[in-house]
């Protein structure tokens, strides 16, 4: 059995390797992504591993096809990004990461949360003018709180028990309930609900039609006054610009951003002494209390491993037994 990866960073290679090693398989490690001029380095392969950020093009299932290759592994959760009805004319299934680290997503957030409850960013920046006084930068604690957590999935579940860790009141919403949650009452009958109690909105649902702009300036006026939004999911879920007109307006106090809806060709690339190429990413970035990290918050250790080995055994599964636990329904 012969396996190709494409997009392959420096910090998967070695996951990759001890996994082809382990399992006795000829894995070949690409850095490019996966295109349709590079889909041409498959040829003689049994299945395909990739990630990446921008749409698989249709000439890659075409020529997969050709080269009767029957399975696309991604190393990661969303589909997005794939033409379904022309991967299914042309015979590719597709298999995904369902869940690499929920954990590794739930901490991002929680992380960038204490650093605006406990005034992190205004401290930083007094402390850079040698300014070490207190006031006006009181902070807030967590526990005095409710955290209103939108998607109870996997990542969902793991961010409730940080925030019932620290002893903060959680409410959640999700058209799918999970049964121990709902046992316990911790489920709002709908979204303005929601809006109107919590202190904290995190964001934890697909980028789905439903879920498109679920933030914009109808849903921020229906929140409480000070609220702080975090986005660890999907950057569709967000306008930006009535983000910002929120936190300038003072109604929203603080977000925590790590993904945007524009965010591709940007995120991941260096821009070093140069002008970023969006105008509201920028003016969103100049806010002390808008905390933006770039599309980072799987990038972990464990989650990287999973990512790799789970894709890497998903192809293994589909070419020896023709099918996966992992196999997407497009």
């Amino acid at each position: 059995m012969k396996l190709i990866v494409y997009g392959v960073r420096k910090d998967e290679e070695g996951y990759a390797r001890d996994w082809s090693k382990e399992n006795s398989v000829e894995v070949k490690l690409v850095a490019d992504l996966l295109d349709k001029e590079t889909v041409k380095l498959a040829k003689g392969y049994d299945a395909i591993v990739a990630y990446q950020q921008l749409p698989y093009q249709d000439e890659v299932f075409t020529t997969m096809k050709e080269y009767g290759i029957k399975d696309l592994s991604i190393r990661n959760v969303g589909v997005d990004n794939i033409p379904a009805d022309v991967a299914k004319a042309n015979g590719v299934h597709v298999t995904n990461v369902p869940s690499y680290s929920p954990n590794a997503i739930a901490e991002l957030a929680i992380t960038g949360l204490m650093q605006l409850l406990r005034q992190t960013p205004a401290f930083n920046e007094k402390l850079a003018k040698g300014d070490f006084r207190w006031e006006p930068n009181i902070a807030r604690e967590l526990h005095t709180l409710t955290v209103g957590v939108v998607g109870t999935g996997r990542i969902g579940r793991a961010g409730i028990d940080i925030y019932k860790g620290f002893g903060a009141k959680v409410i959640g919403y999700d058209v799918f309930r999970n049964p121990e949650l709902e046992a316990e009452g911790m489920y709002v009958d709908t979204l303005d609900e929601l809006y109107a109690q919590a202190d904290v909105i995190t964001l934890h649902v697909p980028a789905v039609k439903e879920n498109h702009h679920m933030i914009n300036k109808d849903s921020i006026a229906k929140m409480k006054d000070g609220v702080i939004i975090i986005n660890t999911a999907r950057g569709e879920l967000v306008v930006g610009e009535d983000l910002l007109a929120g936190y300038k307006s003072g109604k929203i106090a603080g977000a925590v951003l790590d993904v945007y809806e524009n965010e591709v060709g940007i995120f991941n690339s260096d821009f070093t002494g140069k002008k970023v190429p969006d105008e509201t990413l920028t003016k969103l970035m100049a806010e002390k209390n808008i905390l933006v990290t770039p599309h980072v918050a799987f990038y972990t250790e464990t989650a990287v491993h999973n990512m790799v080995t789970i894709a890497l055994g998903s192809a293994k599964d589909m070419v020896e037994k023709g099918e996966s636990k992992n196999e997407v329904k497009l």
